[in-house]
């Protein structure tokens, strides 16, 4: 195993033993990964004053840096290394923790192993079955149609044969993975018609077993939601918070560049997150996201998110739903802390995705009079920005990102000339 960074290392731990102490918290929280979402989550926890442990398999990774997180380098992110790494970790504690995850992989490899884990983390899963079929984009659309879930019609495409089915969509329409460990697979590629989606099929069958083929919703960025949730024994809603995109990158198909609270539709899309987990049976950490049909105003569920923190999870505590915070009081049997007061909403933002998804489409930057908190800076932890810019520098010099941004761009003008990507009246910030 790479040599570990000292858990107990006196610096980190002094910063948050004091608010320890005042909340009467001791059992650390353990984050598996220390990218902007590890991050966040730290914040999260460590501003409530719980010791935080970040394990990631690269020292350099931004969160590593946190003031209020300990370091733990691990020798993999999944699989078997993995399982040893944290096995690892648990010999240094005297108390069991609370596992935190960030990608679908570690969910995957945790879920397997959750018998020879239970001794030594507080984890909530229900069984692999169910997590692996609502990783997996097929196993969740079949769920989805079964009990009468919203969804886009979906379809397998594995090989050319397939291709006379296209007939039965209607475009555009949307080709992505299965599951986001194909990674010789771009996350989404919007089609217009039956030829495109046929000869982007051909391009990339090649390097993947399967894809899918999925109708496309009318909409901007901005008709995105989603809904996090933390369920406890019995699918109990322990905490519960909807917000809504304002950015994504890659455009429309991307990962959040910024968001925003959404109480509007609390109760409306908590309520179907709500149910579609308890049809599944599932437990632990979890999302909905869905998209708003410009046309009809109906709402689709599009994808979950299980067993792990969202991307975008800090988005929450920012405005005031502490999720991971209700997630370790919860296992460990101590009472809900209160809400906290927050001055009206906030803005969540990535900045390299914010920034690059502002060259290709200029409207407006976030709703007027609304403040943004960057998940890479905050004044009272400033470090972990340095190790960002390090991570940006690296990524400049890439080709290949210039052209990801040239070629969104020019979608973008041809959408908007074509007049299929004009933003709604109505008042919504763009």
């Amino acid at each position: 195993m790479t040599p570990a960074l000292p858990v107990l290392d006196p610096c980190t731990r002094n910063s948050v033993s004091s608010r320890s102490r005042q909340a009467s918290l001791s059992t650390p929280a353990v984050i598996v990964g220390a990218d902007a979402d590890g991050l966040g989550i730290a914040r999260s926890l460590g501003r409530a004053g719980v010791p935080i442990i970040l394990a990631d398999s690269d020292a350099r990774r931004p969160g590593m840096h946190s003031r209020y997180a300990c370091p733990f380098v691990l020798s993999a992110m999944s699989g078997p290394g993995l399982i040893d790494g944290l096995l690892e970790l648990r010999t240094r504690l005297d108390e069991r923790p609370v596992l935190f995850m960030t990608s679908d992989l570690q969910v995957r490899t945790v879920s397997k192993c959750q018998e020879r884990l239970a001794e030594a983390f507080h984890i909530r899963l229900p069984d692999d079955y169910c997590v692996c079929e609502l990783l997996d984009k097929r196993g969740f659309q079949q769920v989805a149609e079964r009990y009468g879930f919203p969804v886009p019609r979906t379809m397998t495409v594995r090989e050319e044969k397939d291709f006379v089915n296209f007939a039965e969509l209607q475009f555009p329409a949307v080709i992505k993975p299965p599951s986001k460990e194909y990674f010789k697979a771009p996350r989404a590629i919007t089609v217009s018609s039956r030829e495109q989606a046929e000869a982007v099929c051909r391009t990339i069958l090649p390097d993947v077993p399967e894809l899918i083929l999925q109708e496309w919703i009318e909409g901007s960025e901005s008709d995105i939601y989603f809904c996090l949730q933390y369920r406890g024994e019995g699918g109990v809603t322990v905490s519960s918070f909807t917000g809504r995109k304002l950015r994504c990158w890659p455009p429309q198909t991307g990962s959040t560049a910024s968001c925003i609270s959404a109480p509007e539709m609390e109760h409306e899309l908590g309520r179907r997150t709500k149910a579609f987990f308890d049809k599944t049976g599932f437990v632990g950490m979890c999302s909905m996201e869905y998209k708003q049909d410009q046309r009809t105003g109906k709402f689709f569920m599009i994808e979950p998110t299980v067993g792990r923190t969202d991307w975008q999870e800090e988005v929450a505590s920012l405005n005031g739903v502490n999720i991971p915070l209700a997630a370790y009081r919860y296992e460990l049997g101590l009472p809900p802390s209160p809400t906290p007061k927050v001055r009206g909403p906030l803005v969540w933002k990535y900045p390299p995705s914010y920034w690059r998804s502002t060259l290709v489409s200029f409207r407006g930057l976030r709703p007027a009079g609304v403040r943004a908190k960057s998940a890479c800076w905050r004044l009272d932890d400033p470090v972990p920005l340095a190790f960002f810019c390090c991570e940006w520098i690296r990524k400049l010099w890439s080709p290949a990102r210039w052209s990801e941004v040239i070629f969104a761009r020019a979608n973008t003008v041809l959408r908007q000339h074509s007049g299929t990507d004009q933003p709604k009246t109505g008042g919504r910030p763009r």
